[in-house]
């Protein structure tokens, strides 16, 4: 066998696959015996083997990549030998002509196990209508209800991916990084990976955004000494107190992490110099025996809380009810030097532990035999999602998506059980989450004794006693204010039990509203109204129609823009306003696009065919990326569009990277809010500057004052990003504009 590879492998390939296998070698511990240590090196001398010869896109020899992961998964999560050899073997069977049946023989039954939902589908197990990027998740989520392992192995494979993604084609980047915040972040956060999950957005803004990751990295290293030396004051009398005490403790210092400093930026509408929780302190010390670890941590706090002055609305106790994934912490914000707040977060050893590495640490403390915990209550959920036939993969993966990364409320039954459920969830969430038949005939609720209805959003604490009648059915209006995942497929598993009648019905209303248009229901027809709406083939159209997912009207108002007048066209082509709408009209071109090259966007839309995305309205000089319709026409959305990004993770090969050339004669539509301190003339001055700009043309402006504050809008058409940008700075120098942000919405 080593004959066979040396052939195949340079000397220096040799030498660099054996540092890495070191690597791996120096990350085990008194978890893996020599048996399971000779167990792994067999796995290792078999996937070289497999993998011989094969290169890798950055050029290292193939082989890499699972040691790598193997390495992730042995040091970062801290697995153990079957979890080891299963990422060392995970692409074997996909990439090469060994078999599962191989596996098992080779390395048993476990390992082959991993390996079969750690494999992608091929083409011909991919329904037509599904995204094969959902349906691969969806498989490898079915192994998951049998063994987390799997789960926690694809999240150390796609780290490594992230690791080393810059040897991809941009539009690749772009796919594999969209699909990494939409699922595998949030997914390393609900196992309590917190580590990983970090670097796995960081990574992602990094090559969705690069412009942005890289100028709050170059803000955070410029204001490193200051930090430091801020760092060190505060800690000092802390310190002192903690020792004085007798209490064993290692205290540090850890930065907020780059992508959540940009969201918070993005979501609270603030600048980097306003984020006040920039820095947070750690301090995880050793419990003493025979004393409760909660009591210590609260000790602590209180020794913190005597030197510096809590915020009363920021103590977060998560050692009482500690969160689904199992982290336990104290969390307290107080008013540190110079008056910056600071947080610090308490934890024990064993604590730090569960939050760093999640999942398997949690085990490794409680013990496989330990009562049930909200992890395993949370892997029950996902079983019961995968066993629901009826909904399609893109479908599962919303589902799928509601069930991560929510901040939870703690609720009460009237017998005083708790149940946990997502912030912003209503009370029939909270009646889909008891029972399905409760769900199904809730009418309201008594929430403290008080009548309230099934759309009343519930908060933590409530005791709620759910109300039903035998004569009320799921309604479809519920899917508005629904936030549970449980509960959104239940009420569309209600609706899709007649399947046959939902579909003739759509049919029917389709069709009569194209006779209105005077449209025939051409195959072509069809294809553009399943492609504005992200379906995949027309049957999907009429059951969507028919379960009144998709309202009828929205499609009259589609038709609308068929039935234009030449003069209202080119009024549309002059300021902008062409969108998605708009792809019904166009006559496309023969030519196919090539996905590997940057898609150029023309001055002409028609020259090039594209439109605007409606959802983030770009204008040129924006961030953007292209989505590649099924005819062969191009929606533009910005980078950090949710709606693009939701397109990236489900239906990534159809995303293309997408370049502004110079626009000079073709307007755009953007909306501009306003607030700042009332003060007379503050309005003609701001027209004055628009006005004068030859540039920019006002559609609407729009003020209102009240007790000293104004706050308006402006409706401008403006050629470029540029422009706009030289627009706000000019506005942001007038006295008494305290505030300008850009809105995505624009609602005529």
């Amino acid at each position: 066998m080593e004959e066979g590879i040396s052939k195949l492998q340079t000397k220096a390939d040799q030498r660099l696959i054996a540092d890495y296998y070191d690597d791996l070698y120096r990350s085990f511990d008194q978890r893996i015996s020599e048996e399971g240590r000779e167990r792994i090196r067999k796995a290792f001398e078999f996937a070289n083997n497999a993998h011989a010869g094969v290169k890798r896109k950055s050029g290292e020899p193939y082989i890499i990549h699972p040691i790598a992961v193997a390495n992730i998964v042995s040091s970062e999560i801290g697995l153990g030998v079957t979890s080891i050899i299963a990422a060392i073997l995970h692409d074997v069977v996909e990439d090469t002509d060994y078999t599962l049946t191989d596996m098992e023989n080779l390395f048993g039954a476990k390992v082959a196990r991993i390996v079969d939902g750690l494999t992608k589908l091929s083409d011909e197990f991919t329904a037509q209508h599904d995204s094969k990027q959902a349906t691969n998740f969806r498989k490898m989520l079915m192994t998951l209800s049998d063994d987390v392992r799997v789960i926690l192995i694809k999240l150390a494979d796609r780290l490594h991916n992230m690791r080393t993604l810059e040897s991809m084609a941009p539009h690749k980047q772009l796919k594999i990084a969209a699909e990494t915040l939409y699922i595998f972040a949030p997914l390393a956060h609900r196992l309590g990976l917190y580590a990983i999950k970090t670097e796995l957005e960081d990574l992602s803004l990094k090559y969705k955004q690069p412009e942005t990751y890289n100028l709050i990295k170059f803000r955070l290293h410029s204001q490193k000494e200051r930090r430091d030396y801020l760092v060190n004051q505060f800690i000092k009398p802390i310190k002192e107190e903690l020792s004085s005490e007798g209490i064993q403790f290692n205290i540090s210092g850890r930065l907020k992490s780059i992508y959540s400093i940009w969201n918070k930026m993005q979501t609270k509408g603030v600048s980097f110099d306003e984020i006040y929780d920039l820095l947070a302190i750690r301090i995880v010390f050793t419990p003493k025996e025979n004393v409760s670890e909660k009591r210590q941590s609260f000790d602590i706090l209180s020794l913190i809380t005597d030197i510096y002055k809590p915020k009363p609305d920021r103590i977060r106790d998560w050692i009482t009810i500690p969160k689904a994934n199992g982290y336990e912490a104290l969390h307290v914000t107080v008013m540190g030097p110079a008056g910056k707040w600071v947080e610090v977060q308490i934890r024990t050893e064993r604590m730090d532990a569960i939050a760093e590495r999640g999942f398997a640490a949690h085990y490794k403390y409680k013990g496989e035999l330990s009562p049930e915990t909200e992890l395993d209550r949370w892997l029950e959920k996902i079983r019961e999602l995968l066993q629901n036939p009826e909904s399609d993969a893109l479908e599962f993966l919303d589902e799928f998506k509601m069930n991560l990364y929510s901040s939870e409320i703690v609720i009460f039954t009237p017998k005083g059980k708790m149940v946990n459920l997502p912030k912003g969830a209503t009370v029939i969430d909270f009646a889909y989450e008891i029972h399905t038949d409760l769900g199904n005939h809730c009418i309201g609720a008594k929430i403290n004794h008080k009548l309230v209805p099934v759309s009343h959003v519930i908060e933590s604490g409530d005791q709620i006693e759910i109300l039903t009648s035998k004569s009320q059915k799921p309604d479809i209006e519920w899917l508005k204010f629904i936030t549970t995942a449980k509960a959104k497929s239940k009420v569309k598993q209600a609706f899709k039990t007649n399947k046959k009648h939902h579909f003739e019905q759509g049919r029917d209303l389709i069709e009569e509203k194209l006779k209105e248009f005077n449209i025939k229901p051409t195959s072509d027809t069809l294809k553009k109204l399943t492609a504005y709406y992200n379906l995949s083939n027309k049957d999907q159209l009429y059951a969507q129609v028919g379960m009144g997912f998709i309202d009828i009207e929205d499609i009259a108002n589609i038709l609308k823009t068929r039935r234009q007048n030449k003069l209202a066209r080119y009024w549309n082509l002059s300021f902008g306003k062409k969108n998605a709408d708009d792809e019904l009209d166009l006559e496309l071109p023969d030519k196919k696009i090539d996905k590997k090259t940057t898609f150029i966007l023309k001055e002409n839309p028609e020259e090039t065919n594209y439109s605007l995305a409606k959802c983030c309205q770009p204008i040129p000089g924006d961030n953007v990326l292209g989505y590649l319709t099924s005819n062969n026409h191009v929606v533009i959305h910005k980078r950090n569009c949710p709606a693009a990004n939701k397109l990236m993770s489900q239906q990534g090969d159809r995303i293309i990277t997408a370049e502004w050339t110079k626009f000079k004669k073709r307007s755009y539509l953007t909306r501009l809010k306003l607030n700042g301190f009332d003060r007379v003339g503050i309005v003609s001055e701001i027209t004055n500057i628009i006005s004068k700009l030859n540039n920019i043309n006002m559609r609407t402006v729009m003020f209102d004052t009240h007790d000293g504050i104004f706050e308006g809008e402006l409706f401008l058409y403006i050629h470029n990003v540029d422009d706009l940008n030289n627009l706000i700075a000019r506005l942001m120098k007038i006295k008494g504009v305290d505030n300008i942000e850009r809105m995505e919405k624009i609602e005529d």
